[in-house]
């Protein structure tokens, strides 16, 4: 965000950048819906300093899940603590398993092949839980380790493993658990929507009310766009993540233009005949299917030669009159 004394005190910068010459920088932790990719709520906070982290903001967010509800989460969330308030609230969860922990398929209850149960214990209570809290977690959990392997013609094969709460094998078979998170990309795509096509990627606004308010501004924005996509995919029987989101932004603004101007439109032409055409045919712009598909991560357009700022700019003025 703009490097303003508002924005510095309640977003302050990395404390390894030098003052004037860093911009302050926010946390950001959102809950996606799997099925319409609408923003659920969101955690926003300082970057650096004590509870700013991501699993303190998500933990802030536990209201977003409900009894039945699967989070599928990054592996950074693979902790006792963050599965625990998940359980208590009744959702499960699968993930990605912690780099920081070791697996032994030989150990715990075979399921099948690089598939078992295992039990997890209850660690030391962090700093910031209380006591009473503490004592109401469970000091075991059982959960279902499974190996994944990654093959795709022209790379190199893969395997990761995978923690999740759905333990009846006969319900969730390894297959299943490898379909429901290969969906976590999807949030990856979502994140890329609301940054690039809807330029949140820096935000403009002087203080952090402002701030604020752009970014929940932005993301009703972002929502209406994924509802209306929703509501073109319910009343045409195809999925809301087929329909392309960029599409759906160029339809509703054309639209919305012609909406505006009312003496641009027939006498006769009905309003609801007209959001059901607007709907069909943003159910016809579907996401086309491109397996394998590689994209190099490199930028064809050249930016300009200009060096990086390593000064602050009142300093660089100053040389610059004295030159």
């Amino acid at each position: 965000m703009p490097d303003t004394a508002k924005n510095q005190k309640q977003y302050p910068q990395l404390d390894s950048q030098k003052p004037g010459i860093g911009f302050p920088i926010a946390r950001c932790v959102a809950v996606i819906s799997l099925a319409t990719a609408c923003v659920m709520d969101l955690g926003i906070g300082p970057y650096p300093g004590k509870g700013t982290g991501e699993t303190a903001l998500l933990r802030k967010l536990m209201h977003c899940f409900s009894k039945g509800d699967i989070a599928v989460l990054d592996r950074y969330y693979c902790s006792f603590m963050m599965i625990a308030a998940m359980l208590s609230g009744g959702a499960d969860v699968c993930c990605r398993k912690h780099h920081l922990r070791k697996s032994d398929f030989r150990r715990g209850k075979r399921i099948g092949k690089y598939d078992h149960l295992i039990v997890w214990t209850r660690p030391q209570r962090p700093k910031w839980m209380d006591e009473q809290t503490y004592q109401g977690i469970p000091q075991t959990i059982t959960l279902r380790e499974v190996k994944l392997t990654i093959s795709e013609p022209g790379f190199r094969t893969k395997s990761l493993i995978v923690i999740t709460t759905l333990t009846e094998d006969r319900k969730f078979s390894k297959s299943d658990i490898a379909d429901l998170y290969g969906f976590r990309w999807n949030v990856e795509l979502d994140i890329r929507s609301i940054k690039s096509k809807l330029n949140l990627e820096h935000v403009r606004c002087k203080s952090p009310e402002m701030v604020r308010r752009e970014l929940w501004t932005t993301l009703l924005a972002y929502n209406l766009i994924r509802s209306t996509s929703a509501a073109a995919a319910m009343l045409h029987q195809v999925q809301p993540r087929t329909i392309s989101f960029t599409s759906t932004v160029q339809f509703v603004l054309q639209e919305w233009k012609t909406l505006s101007r009312p003496q641009l439109m027939p006498l006769s032409v009905d309003l609801n005949d007209f959001a059901l055409t607007m709907l069909a045919g943003i159910a016809k712009c579907q996401v086309a299917n491109r397996p394998g598909r590689i994209e190099p991560r490199v930028l064809k357009k050249r930016l300009k030669p200009y060096k990086l700022m390593m000064e602050p700019r009142s300093v660089l003025r100053q040389r610059i009159l004295e030159a």
